[in-house]
């Protein structure tokens, strides 16, 4: 199985929802393609972070009874079951929508959450398989250039050796389901991981920082491009780094 057909499977997958030997298939498959395990693991993250979050009502001993009676009686009269049929659909659309809101209001606060511990993920797991640059070099006019053909964009690759940020690389990542560009730099003996990817039609977001697993992560959006910023420095070297980024 490949990965373009293991990405179309793997919610139904997360569901529960294929037959044995295309679960058998994609069982396999996850556990040679590390880009697809992690995939598998987001949509696990986001479906439970989704079923603990959705709201569940029980209805009330008088309202059963009274539906109980209404479907009761409603048996010798079609206009009542037709009355009863309109009210369950607008229930039905009514709960529609609040699940709706209720799954993209939480989608919207999840989404950032979701991929801090991807880029924080990533940034570990550069450093544990010594994969951290694809193409290693100081100069900015060799390192951008390579991306050429390998993302849709170029990214802007900046020299800030003279401010303590020496340039040591690229590489190629894999955050949101998407193939992103790794640009990294070094403070003293620390790595950063700038990840840079597009987000057309994406709305400007202010400069936001935390923290994940001990790792300081910084982030913003700008002109349709996201920026993600990754590393164990302290977090005022790396808001120095940050604006460094952005002038």
């Amino acid at each position: 199985m490949t990965c373009e057909q293991t990405h179309e499977l793997i919610n139904p997958y997360v569901d529960g929802e294929l037959d044995v030997l295309r679960h058998v298939e994609i069982e396999h498959h996850l556990g040679e393609c590390e880009t697809c395990r992690l995939e598998h693991r987001d949509q696990s993250t986001l479906r439970s972070m989704i079923k603990d979050s959705a709201p569940y009502f029980s209805a009330s001993d008088l309202l059963k009874q009274r539906v109980k009676k209404q479907i009761g009686a409603g048996t010798r009269k079609p206009a009542l079951r037709a009355s009863l049929a309109v009210a369950a659909a607008v229930i039905l659309a009514l709960a529609g929508v609040l699940m709706w809101s209720i799954l993209s209001t939480r989608s919207r606060a999840g989404t950032d959450d979701l991929i801090a511990q991807e880029v924080v993920a990533s940034h570990i797991r550069s450093l544990m398989v010594n994969h951290v640059v694809d193409v290693p070099s100081s100069d900015q006019h060799t390192v951008k250039p390579w991306f050429n053909g390998k993302v849709d964009f170029a990214p802007e690759v900046k020299d800030l050796a003279a401010q303590g940020f020496p340039l040591i690389g690229g590489r190629l990542d894999y955050v949101g389901n998407k193939t992103v560009a790794a640009l990294v730099y070094q403070s003293r003996k620390h790595h950063i991981n700038l990840f840079v990817w597009t987000s057309p039609g994406a709305i400007d977001q202010i400069q936001q920082q935390l923290s994940r697993q001990g790792y300081n992560v910084i982030h913003w959006t700008e002109s349709g491009t996201s920026y993600w910023v990754v590393s164990d420095v302290n977090s005022t070297d790396l808001q120095e780094f940050v604006q460094l980024v952005r002038q």
